[in-house]
């Protein structure tokens, strides 16, 4: 790659960047960004800066990114069109299909459709791709080394699935967070202060997932593992058991999917 082009300039247009920049570090990259404050900080990635779309920002760009909000996307195509000549478009927006780009984009054929998480802001995020079957695969190859810049990629068959994307690993980290923050209060509710809380608590849930990573074994097996039958273990995992806690996430994942596939309804009616 020698030309990156992103449309809007927020967290995760900067942590491609900060990938990009290891990778790839006499990449020419340009941003669109119509907020002052915004292209300010941007000053510190030695990037060039636009206020408005424009055909220099994307003209020759091995792919222009769309990282805006969904909401905005529809007028940030509007304002983009009149400057494409079929650069190839790769968009990080949740819930919006790639035939509902492709008519804001007056047609246009060449597009993929990816969902980041935020932990790319440090080089570990994941995002799930989708990309067209009649897509080139030079395309396709550009977009997987484009988001590989943030972490790993794992590529989907349907474009369905960036929506159950969406729901397991691009919310994802709001529910482990979430798990964070009532772990903690938990801890401290038995005594802890707050800096041993913390330490006990991100140590735990950094260990466990670790150990995940290495072993052969299923998380079930892991678990029984650490829960001795009338233990300490088996007392709270029964407190678990009894609130329903593995049925609501479920629910929740399937709840923000279907979410995604009501915004990509909607967005596709405008």
């Amino acid at each position: 790659m020698k030309k990156i082009c992103f449309v809007g300039g927020g967290n995760m247009a900067t942590a491609m960047l900060t990938g990009l920049r290891k990778s790839h570090p006499s990449l020419d990259c340009h941003i669109i960004e119509p907020f002052a404050p915004a292209r300010e900080k941007l000053a510190a990635f030695a990037v060039t800066v636009h206020e408005r779309a424009n055909r220099t920002a994307v003209e020759d760009a091995d792919a222009v990114v769309l990282a805006t909000k969904p909401q905005v996307l529809k007028t940030v195509c509007s304002e983009l069109l009149p400057c494409l000549r079929g650069e190839l478009i790769v968009s990080i927006a949740a819930g919006t299909r790639s035939t509902t780009l492709s008519r804001w984009l007056g047609g246009h054929p060449r597009i993929v459709r990816t969902m980041p998480n935020t932990p790319a802001l440090i080089g570990q995020g994941i995002t799930g791709l989708y990309a067209p079957p009649a897509l080139d695969a030079g395309d396709v190859a550009t977009a997987t080394e484009l988001m590989c810049a943030t972490g790993v990629v794992v590529r989907v068959e349907s474009e369905a699935m960036i929506d159950s994307v969406t729901a397991v690993s691009g919310s994802g980290p709001a529910y482990v967070f979430h798990w964070i923050e009532s772990m903690l209060a938990a801890a401290k509710g038995v005594g802890f202060n707050d800096a041993d809380a913390r330490t006990l608590v991100l140590a735990t849930l950094k260990g466990a997932t670790a150990l995940a990573e290495a072993s052969d074994e299923s998380p079930a097996v892991l678990r029984e593992r650490v829960t001795s039958k009338g233990g300490t273990t088996a007392a709270a995992l029964a407190v678990i058991n009894e609130r329903g806690v593995q049925q609501a996430l479920i629910d929740a994942v399937r709840a923000a999917r279907d979410r995604g596939v009501e915004l990509g309804a909607m967005l596709d009616g405008e």
